[in-house]
């Protein structure tokens, strides 16, 4: 039986000081938002505000208005582009009739449709559950009328039945669980360790796992809409010339991204706390990539990663004309200090310079040695070509004398081999 799709009305309510032309596409991605998560939008409303309204976010009359364009349309829900107090959204549910929700729950419930692994959708129920427990009573009265729909579904829903000491020692309990989580991840990290590591960051619907799945050959989920991936992925891309990363594919941001689901993902996000270079992915097509861009170093700041390695990648080249990407490519120059590469996931051709920077990076890292070990030590000439770049070897009477460039955390453990003696060469 099919789902009723709820009809949807959306309201925007910017400080008046911000770009009217970034208000407006503020509210349509609120739209692609609503699409994301099942909901049609049947009207949309606007207000520019100098300070919210301590009753109603917008203003009394326009609240009124907002009534009036609900019955018109026959909506069953609202959602504000801003985050509303629990005691504005019960206002505003009281005078309208019909469920409110801002952005942020908005979002929690499109995680809790998207979340596939048992990490991710332990992140999510906990985010869920942080976020809901102060608007427990608003949330009440939604399930003693309705069944389902936007905002009362997913990995948290059956908890909102609940009372307040029941979610507490539930929220408890997924901490817990989460602090295991990250413990079996930093082991993960460690049997990662003396490989190069990247991680690709960047604004929902950028493009990382059509990057990623392009530079790896691999079968990784791809859909044109926010938030289609949310489950980390890993995968061993291979550069050419005996050089390979690890990259690491993380959930996507977005503006306003809800500060409890940043905190949930923590331990995720940790892969790019541990990576060797940030990948900051851009959507060179979007009108506001400007805008994206600065939501992704702000949110990066948050997490302690704003003076990380950085390489600017923008992705969706394709979709500019050679004059639209030779003015990208100038404003670029004149806002980054980071190096860019542009590039299109479609066009497997347009990846070698990223390839290439990647390389660069590598053998910045890597030491030029001379190892000399004795021939029957098998196993460690066996690492030596598997982990570093050979430029050349000689073979004497019982030893073997290879030049090779290597990650530097490796030579601590080569030179505690038995019979192994490890010189460092310009």
């Amino acid at each position: 039986m099919r789902t009723p799709v709820d009809k949807v009305v959306l309201v925007g309510a910017p400080e008046r000081d911000l770009d009217p032309r970034l208000a407006d596409e503020h509210l349509e991605e609120l739209g692609r938002l609503t699409d994301t998560a099942g909901g049609s939008v049947v009207g949309k409303l606007r207000q520019r505000l100098l300070h919210p309204h301590p009753r109603f976010y917008i203003g009394e009359g326009k609240a009124e208005e907002l009534k009036g364009l609900v019955d018109a349309r026959g909506a069953d829900l609202v959602v504000f582009d801003e985050e509303l107090s629990p005691a504005q959204g019960k206002n505003l549910e009281d005078l309208l009739g019909v469920r409110v929700m801002d952005r942020s729950e908005l979002i929690l419930d499109i995680f809790a449709t998207r979340a596939r692994s048992r990490e991710a959708r332990m992140q999510v129920e906990l985010a869920q559950l942080e976020y809901l427990l102060p608007r427990l009573r608003r949330m009440w009265s939604h399930l003693s009328r309705i069944r389902g729909g936007i905002g009362l579904r997913g990995p948290g829903e059956t908890q909102l039945e609940t009372d307040r000491r029941l979610i507490g020692t539930r929220i408890s309990d997924l901490k817990e669980k989460m602090g295991e989580v990250a413990k079996a991840r930093e082991q993960q990290r460690k049997s990662r360790r003396g490989r190069f590591r990247a991680a690709l960051v960047g604004y929902t619907n950028a493009g990382k796992s059509s990057l990623l799945r392009a530079l790896s050959g691999s079968e990784l989920f791809v859909e044109d809409r926010l938030f289609a991936t949310l489950d980390s992925a890993t995968r061993t891309v291979d550069l050419g010339s005996g050089y390979a990363a690890l990259i690491t594919d993380t959930v996507g941001f977005i503006r306003k991204l809800p500060h409890h689901l940043v905190a949930s993902f923590r331990s995720t996000l940790e892969e790019a706390r541990e990576a060797d270079i940030l990948m900051h992915v851009i959507d060179a097509s979007h009108p506001d990539w400007e805008e994206q861009r600065q939501v992704v170093r702000e949110v990066l700041h948050d997490l302690g990663l704003a003076d990380s390695e950085r390489l600017m990648v923008f992705n969706k080249v394709d979709r500019l004309t050679h004059a639209e990407e030779q003015a990208l490519r100038e404003r670029v120059r004149s806002l980054e200090s980071s190096p860019s590469v542009f590039v299109s996931a479609l066009q497997k051709e347009s990846l070698g310079s990223l390839r290439e920077t990647l390389k660069a990076r590598i053998r910045a890292r890597l030491a030029c040695v001379v190892v000399r070990l004795p021939a029957w030590d098998g196993e460690t000439l066996a690492r030596l070509y598997r982990e570093g770049e050979v430029l050349g070897r000689a073979d004497e009477d019982g030893a073997v004398e290879v030049t090779v460039r290597l990650p530097r955390a490796l030579l601590r453990g080569l030179n505690e081999r038995p019979g192994t003696n490890v010189r460092e060469v310009a």
